[in-house]
């Protein structure tokens, strides 16, 4: 069995520029999603923004990159979570390693 190849996203490239924490870094492995993340935030609410502007930069790739439109990705994304929210699939596990 070969081993594979974990395909990295770049930093963002003002946290090169002027330095930062890295926070959240998610994966998928075999279909699944895989989260490493810092707690970060004093406050949880920061999360719940945090959140919504990781959806709404999810549904401008998808307009650039598909024919839905940011509106309809963004709808679709917000779907996801509420059904999500409503009924797990998966309630996972968390441990901190940082």
């Amino acid at each position: 069995m070969t081993a594979r190849k974990f395909e990295a996203l770049n930093a963002p490239p003002d946290a090169l520029e002027k330095g930062g924490i890295e926070i959240l870094r998610a994966s998928v492995v075999d279909g699944a999603v895989s989260i490493a993340l810092r707690r970060a935030f004093d406050d949880p609410f920061t999360w719940g923004v945090l959140l919504v502007d990781l959806a709404r930069h999810a549904a401008r790739v998808y307009a650039m990159e598909t024919d839905l439109s940011e509106e309809e990705a963004l709808a679709e994304i917000v779907s996801g979570i509420q059904a999500e929210l409503d009924n797990p699939s998966d309630p996972g596990s968390s441990q901190a390693v940082n």
